[in-house]
């Protein structure tokens, strides 16, 4: 952040005022963004290749495809000048490549357990002497109903994020562990509903996962 903001400042300075005090063969918005660059690719390509969690790839992810290329250098002040320059990506393509399969694998992983404790709770929820909620005055299931939709829906989100290609490879991803986790929740009910036949609240819990189907589709 703070590269980034000097950078940005500086070199608004130099094309406000610095730029103009020199002959235009000189090309000193170009030497100056060149030396910014390189010296901010050289520390993100540093960054890239020592171990990162998680949260720094995504964060390193985000400034290689979003903040750096749309935020910074397409800033009003500077996006003419910039354009002239052609500084390229923040990370060598290969490199940038490999951070993105690492994100897309361990946020697979992520959703994958979510999906998993969910419908272990669900499971557990069904084993309590306990009526399901109500949603609109129906029996429903907000933890496993609305969590996995929204748990989905947000990994998906934060990836489109990073770029439109990461998030469509993380959907395609998603749209494989969705029906495993679904016919992981149907095998879980059907052992429910032969088993659990004298449950005090069989059948709102039968009505509960009935409707939660329509949220599902």
């Amino acid at each position: 952040l703070h590269m980034g903001k000097t950078m940005k400042e500086d070199l608004t300075v130099v094309a406000k005022y610095i730029n103009k005090l020199y002959p235009p063969e000189f090309n000193v918005f170009s030497i100056y963004a060149e030396l910014y660059h390189n010296y901010f690719a050289s520390q993100a390509k540093k960054n890239a290749e020592s171990h990162l969690e998680d949260k720094d790839i995504y964060l390193l992810l985000s400034w290689v495809h979003n903040f750096y290329p749309k935020e910074m250098r397409k800033d009003h002040a500077l996006a003419m000048e910039l354009d002239k320059v052609k500084l390229g990506s923040l990370l060598p393509s290969s490199l940038s490549k490999e951070l993105e399969n690492k994100y897309l694998d361990s946020e697979e992983v992520a959703v994958k357990n979510s999906l998993s404790r969910c419908l272990d709770k669900e499971i557990q929820r069904w084993k309590e002497d306990k009526e399901p909620e109500k949603l609109n005055g129906h029996f429903q299931s907000e933890l496993l109903g609305i969590f996995v939709i929204q748990s989905i829906y947000s990994s998906q989100k934060r990836a489109e994020d990073i770029s439109k290609a990461v998030g469509e490879e993380l959907s395609h991803r998603l749209l494989k562990e969705l029906p495993a986790f679904l016919r992981s929740y149907r095998d879980a009910f059907e052992d429910f509903k032969e088993k659990s036949k004298k449950h005090r609240h069989y059948k709102p819990i039968l009505i509960a996962n009935i409707n939660n189907c329509w949220n599902f589709r």
